[in-house]
């Protein structure tokens, strides 16, 4: 009698079963990762735009005119519009929401596979402000930082 090898039907039945489960488990976790990483790119542009700021009022002497000329979008002339700044995967727009002699408020706003991660704003004061529950709240306890939880 001839011995065959292989793998039955079975043993591929819960191999596919174990890397079902698997992807299941894993996959939340992936697409949590992702949105962190996109979340730290924006937080990043936001700093290099009040960067460019800074040097606007430096030449300038005022924050006004740092948007592009279209000033319904606030996009800014001085630096990329979106963020990463690098790579084709965009995944918020940056806009300044204000800006006049002696201060702006500069979002990111979050587009594509992160809309509904929040918005995050920064202020010339320094003030770092993330909308994680989306309500478009942004002056409560829980969203005045940028950490997972605010103290």
């Amino acid at each position: 009698m001839k011995q065959q090898r292989g793998f039955t039907l079975i043993e591929l039945m819960i191999v596919v079963a174990i890397i079902a489960i698997l992807t299941a488990v894993a996959w939340p976790s992936y697409q949590n990762h992702v949105r962190s990483t996109n979340r730290a790119d924006a937080q990043g542009a936001l700093l290099g735009l009040a960067q460019a700021m800074e040097r606007h009022f430096t030449e300038n002497g005022t924050y006004k005119e740092a948007a592009a000329a279209d000033a319904d979008t606030g996009a800014p002339q001085i630096f990329p519009t979106e963020s990463p700044l690098d790579g084709n995967n965009k995944a918020y727009n940056l806009i300044i929401t204000a800006a006049d002699d002696s201060s702006y408020t500069l979002q990111a706003q979050p587009k594509g596979s992160q809309a509904g991660d929040g918005v995050l704003q920064l202020s010339s004061s320094g003030e770092k402000v993330w909308d994680r529950d989306g309500d478009g709240n942004l002056t409560e306890a829980s969203d005045l930082c940028w950490n997972k939880t605010c103290s």
